[in-house]
């Protein structure tokens, strides 16, 4: 498994519907994860001033994690392989 960053432009978003696309997220994984795949939510980071949010999956593949969010009705920019280096 690996780590993958979603890149997301989210300007306008409310705080409400942010909450709601993570609970998406978390829920997504939880259930391709009943069907016997691998991939977890890991967390997000928003930045409200210009929309940017970054969110990190673990998961097999890019296409899986895209896959995830397409199911999720998530908007993304991109999904690239990332490294997490929170100690």
């Amino acid at each position: 498994m690996s780590v993958y960053m979603v890149e997301r432009s989210l300007a306008g978003i409310s705080m409400e519907d942010l909450g709601g696309a993570q609970k998406a997220a978390i829920e997504t994984a939880r259930q391709m994860t009943e069907q016997g795949e691998q991939i977890t939510y890991i967390r997000s980071t928003f930045a409200p001033d210009d929309g940017r949010c970054m969110c990190l999956f673990d998961g097999e593949s890019e296409d899986q994690v895209r896959r995830l969010n397409d199911t999720a009705g998530l908007p993304y920019d991109r999904v690239v392989r990332a490294m997490d280096l929170t100690p």
